[in-house]
């Protein structure tokens, strides 16, 4: 069987150069996206999963395409992994860095616009920690994967919650 023929050499490639794409567009978007989706989120990756399906496969839409453009993701993913665990600065890069939102009950305003968090989505990531204000908040960090972690109590009390896209608050609660 002459693989460059059947095109699944031009399958592997191209699943490689969308995998890699889509992690670079996903890094300059910003990590606040990752930990909550919303509906418009939601729709915005099937769509682009969708877009990006025949540039992996092109016309190609036979069970060993498909496998093959899977199979390439799965080994590029697990390379990818690698880099990043061996790599520190290469997983910085990809990854980011921790942020600090709020010290010693003193937000850091210049950090809250760099991550593109409001002040009133920081409030709530707080009161969904257990902590009643800024000013009990020892540390608030947004982590690399989205999340806010908060540390309060002089940094006994540390609790690290996902963020949730936003819900409207019933006033029977």
């Amino acid at each position: 069987m002459d693989i460059i023929h059947n095109g699944y050499v031009q399958i592997i490639i191209s699943s490689i150069a969308v995998y890699l794409f889509i992690i670079i567009a996903i890094r300059l978007f910003g990590k606040k996206e990752l930990s909550q989706l919303s509906v418009i989120d939601l729709v915005f990756i099937l769509l682009i999963s969708n877009s990006v399906q025949n540039a992996m496969v092109g016309s190609n839409s036979t069970l060993t395409g498909g496998l093959a453009a899977a199979s390439a993701l799965f080994v590029t993913n697990y390379i990818f992994k690698q880099f990043l665990y061996r790599f520190p600065k290469f997983s910085k890069f990809i990854q980011g860095a921790e942020i600090l939102l709020i010290y010693n009950g003193k937000l850091n305003r210049k950090n809250m616009e760099k991550s593109r968090i409001t002040e009133e989505e920081l409030m709530e990531a707080i009161r969904e920690h257990g902590v009643s204000g800024m000013e009990a908040v020892d540390l608030a960090i947004l982590e690399v994967d989205g999340n806010i972690s908060v540390l309060s109590n002089d940094f006994s009390h540390r609790t690290s919650k996902k963020r949730r896209s936003k819900q409207g608050i019933s006033k029977n609660q």
